[in-house]
């Protein structure tokens, strides 16, 4: 949703960006919350892995009954609206002074950092919460760690290609029947 680092040309990948904050923040027992770049389960463990301490998850959670919204229909599927901080309509509701635009009244002369969209319908968000605790709990228990600050200790970070993610993902196959933690794609 946020579209920053490409309108501004300012930011880090997320997980670049925790790794450098923790560097800092750890020497003055500061702690590192995550923003942003969560979209699997995995994305959650290396964020804690890397040191956050917590993670902000957005779109995650943004389909599930407790996000705000009404669910509708389009094109046969259930949907929830979803917009970032950065997006015209939520400049336009009070968020502007965030992006230093507090003074523009007309929102043809905002300049948006986000997007307006919507995500899949979800139901409840203990599903969604059952999923990111499984997928972390499967990757504390594949590096050996026993609590978080072990997970840290054990975990290594290793830069793969573009082709080794994609290896990473399903691939030479149709998705016939989806998976509540993994929605497919790259």
């Amino acid at each position: 949703i946020c579209t920053t680092r490409i309108v501004a040309g300012v930011g880090v990948p997320q997980l670049s960006a925790i790794m450098s904050a923790v560097e800092t923040a750890h020497k003055s027992g500061v702690s590192v919350i995550a923003d942003g770049g969560i979209k699997y389960s995995g994305d959650l463990a290396k964020a804690l892995a890397a040191g956050a301490s917590a993670a902000m998850i957005g779109s995650l959670l943004a389909g599930t009954d407790e996000s705000p919204g009404e669910v509708y229909l389009h094109q046969g599927r259930s949907f929830k609206a979803y917009r970032g901080m950065g997006s015209v309509g939520a400049m336009a509701r009070g968020s502007a002074d965030r992006y230093f635009q507090a003074e523009v009244r007309d929102t043809l002369k905002l300049v948006p950092e986000g997007i307006e969209g919507q995500v899949p319908y979800k139901g409840p968000v203990s599903g969604v919460l059952h999923q990111l605790a499984g997928g972390l709990k499967a990757a504390m228990g594949y590096v050996g760690g026993r609590d978080l600050a072990d997970f840290r200790e054990r975990a290594t970070f290793v830069r793969i290609s573009n082709a080794g993610l994609r290896e990473s993902h399903a691939h030479d196959v149709t998705i016939t029947r989806e998976s509540p933690n993994y929605p497919g794609g790259a």
